[in-house]
C-alpha cells in the first residue's frame, strides 16, 4: 500500500476529515501536511510509493511552489483537488484531479491511475530490470502503453518496425507511432490500445493490415493487444505484441493462387469456377427471377498447333485466347481455364438468353483476328455451348453438364459455332 501526502486548508477541517476518511479506504497511512514546503515534496519524490494531493487554492497562497516541485521533478503521481470551474478546465489538460465534494467512487478510480503511471515510469528497480530484460529478448515488436493510450515503453523489435526509438516514441500517443490501415480500403484503423482495454479482453490484429512505419514504408503485421491489469483486476494499461508477416502473406498469395487459378493463363481454375457458380446457384434460390448462363468452351484443332509448334508456342496461344475471352465479357463476369483447351464462361444477372447468345458471337468475330505468336499467324475457332439457369437445375454442376453437352452438339454440327441447351432434343 501506498503513502499518500494530502496539501490542504486548515480552515476547512470538515472537507479536511471527509477526505482523509475516504482515502484511507484505499491507502495504508495518510499524512496531512499543513504547508507546500519544497524540502517536504523533494523527499516525498524520494519515495517511489508516495504521491500527493494537493488543494488547487493552496497554490497561489504557497506562490506556486507546489506546482514548481512537480514541474522539477516531472511527477505524474500529483493529485489536485478543486471545484472551481475555470481552474479545472485549464489544468485538466495536463493533471488528474478531483472535484468537489470529495467523491469515494473518484478518488478510487482518480488515485489508481498516478500509482501506475509512478511504478511504471519509475518502478521497483528489479522488477522494472526483469521486464524490459523480457520484453528486448522477444523476437517480436513490443508496445506499452498506459489507460490513455499513450507509450509507457517500446522493445528493440518495435523501434525497428516503426520506425521510432524509444526516447522519440515514449510519452507520444499510440497512433502517432504504431498506425494501421487495411489493407484493400487504405483506411486507418482506429486505436485498438483503447479498444482492448475498453472491452477488458485480448483481441488479434486486424488480419489483412498493414503497419505504416515512420518514414512512410509499409508491412503486413499480425498478432495481439491485450489490456494489462492491476492484482485488483483494474485495467492499467495495454501491451501489443506484433510481429512483421509479409513473407507469411506472400506464401499464403501463392498457395492460394496456386489452389484457385491456372498457373498458365493466370484465370480462375475449376474449383473457383465451380465456387462462384454455386454463389450463383444460391442466390437464385433468394432472388426471384434472378438469371445467370454457362458457356462451355473449346478450341478447334488446338491439339494439332500444340503438336506442330510446341508446347511453348501453345502456352502463348492460351495466354492470348484467355485475354481474348476477357475482353469479350463485362468486369463482374467469370472466365476460367478448366484445362487443356477448355475454357468455361459464367454470366450472371442477365435479363435473358439473348445475353448469353451476344457474348458467344462477341467471342466468334474476335477469333477472326489471328493471333500473331512468334511471327506466326495462327487463326483459330471455338465452339461454344450455352446453358440457362432453370428451376429444374437441381445442383450447379447440372448446368455445367448441359453447357457441356450443347459444346458437343456444336462440335458434331461442323464447329466453329454456338448452340443453346436444349432439354427436348
Amino acid at each position: 500500500m501506498s503513502n499518500l501526502k494530502v496539501f490542504l486548508d486548515e480552515e476547512k477541517p470538515a472537507q479536511t476529515c471527509s477526505v482523509k476518511k475516504n482515502l484511507q479506504k484505499f491507502w495504508s497511512r495518510v499524512l496531512k501536511v499543513n504547508d507546500a514546503i519544497e524540502k517536504i515534496i523533494a523527499k516525498v519524490v524520494e519515495n517511489i510509493q508516495s504521491f500527493i494531493l494537493s488543494d488547487i487554492l493552496l497554490i497561489k497562497e504557497c506562490n506556486g511552489r507546489i506546482a514548481v516541485v512537480v514541474q522539477r521533478y516531472h511527477l505524474d503521481s500529483v493529485l489536485y483537488l478543486t471545484g472551481i470551474w475555470k481552474i479545472t478546465k485549464n489544468i485538466n489538460k495536463y493533471f488528474t484531479h478531483f472535484y468537489k465534494p470529495f467523491i469515494t467512487r473518484d478518488s478510487h478510480m482518480v488515485s489508481k491511475m498516478p500509482t501506475f503511471n509512478n511504478q511504471l515510469s519509475r518502478g521497483f528497480q528489479p522488477q522494472r530490470q526483469n521486464f524490459n530484460a523480457v520484453i528486448n529478448s522477444m523476437g517480436c515488436g513490443v508496445i506499452v502503453t498506459d489507460v490513455n493510450s499513450c507509450i509507457k515503453t517500446i522493445n528493440p523489435v518495435a523501434e525497428k518496425l516503426t520506425g521510432w526509438s524509444k526516447n522519440e516514441a515514449i510519452g507520444k500517443n499510440l497512433l502517432e507511432v504504431f498506425l494501421l490501415k487495411d489493407a484493400d480500403t487504405e483506411e486507418e484503423i482506429g486505436n485498438l490500445a483503447a479498444r482492448a482495454m475498453k472491452r477488458g479482453e485480448i483481441l488479434n490484429l486486424p488480419e489483412n493490415c498493414k503497419l505504416v512505419a515512420k518514414n512512410g514504408s509499409e508491412i503486413s503485421v499480425g498478432d495481439t493487444v491485450s489490456p494489462v491489469r492491476g492484482d485488483e483486476g483494474e485495467i492499467l494499461g495495454a501491451v501489443l505484441v506484433f510481429q512483421d508477416i509479409s513473407k507469411r502473406k506472400t506464401i499464403e498469395a501463392e498457395l492460394i493462387r496456386n489452389a484457385f487459378y491456372d498457373s498458365i493463363t493466370g484465370l480462375p481454375n475449376r474449383v473457383l469456377f465451380i465456387d462462384r457458380l454455386t454463389q450463383a446457384f444460391e442466390h437464385s434460390k433468394r432472388r426471384k427471377n434472378y438469371c445467370f448462363a454457362v458457356l462451355f468452351v473449346d478450341l478447334d484443332g488446338f491439339k494439332g498447333i500444340n503438336d506442330k509448334f510446341g508446347h511453348g508456342m501453345g502456352d502463348k496461344l492460351l495466354i492470348d485466347i484467355s485475354q481474348l475471352l476477357k475482353r469479350s465479357l463485362r468486369a463482374g463476369d467469370t472466365v476460367a481455364r478448366f484445362g487443356g483447351d477448355e475454357f468455361a464462361i459464367l454470366l450472371e444477372d442477365i435479363k435473358d438468353v439473348s445475353d448469353a447468345i451476344n457474348v458467344a458471337i462477341r467471342i466468334q468475330e474476335n477469333l477472326e483476328t489471328p493471333f500473331d505468336i512468334n511471327e506466326r499467324k495462327i487463326l483459330l475457332t471455338a465452339s461454344i455451348g450455352i446453358a440457362l439457369s432453370n428451376p429444374r437445375h437441381q445442383e450447379p454442376l447440372n448446368l455445367l453438364d448441359d453447357a457441356d453437352k450443347a459444346m458437343y452438339q456444336t462440335k458434331q454440327q461442323g464447329k466453329a459455332g454456338y448452340r443453346v441447351f436444349d432439354a427436348e432434343s
